[in-house]
């Protein structure tokens, strides 16, 4: 079953931290305010596979492929709804909750877009 969540709301830092590092935190609705302040809250989803290159990745109407995924990531994402998607197609990531993405820019996300992944 595909992963699939609605955006709640959009940290004041979120924007910051995405134009100077070219990635997106993403976090459960319920995350501890210190993390939420720099994250992408989304609905809490039942996560019965593991994420994999290849996999699609969709926010709103922005579409990506997963070009390689941290050691950390599947387990963050199913626990807490939580890991860091890079925008940068690389085919290794830099740290274990990390997850990159092709596809083109960062997205323009809002409230109440789709947050979806789909298995291959």
């Amino acid at each position: 079953m595909d992963y699939k969540s609605t955006v709640t709301t959009i940290g004041p830092l979120v924007e910051e931290m995405a134009e100077e590092g070219n990635f997106i935190i993403v976090f459960n609705e319920n995350a501890p305010e210190s993390l939420a302040e720099m994250s992408v809250l989304h609905t809490i989803c039942d996560m019965d596979q593991e994420i994999k290159p290849r996999d699609v990745v969709i926010f709103g109407n922005n579409q990506y492929i997963v070009t390689a995924v941290g050691e950390e990531a599947n387990h963050t994402l199913k626990a807490m709804g939580h890991c860091s998607f890079k925008f940068t197609g690389q085919e290794a990531v830099e740290l274990p909750g990390q997850i990159e993405l092709s596809g083109g820019d960062l997205p323009e996300i809002k409230p109440g877009d789709q947050f979806e992944i789909l298995f291959t």
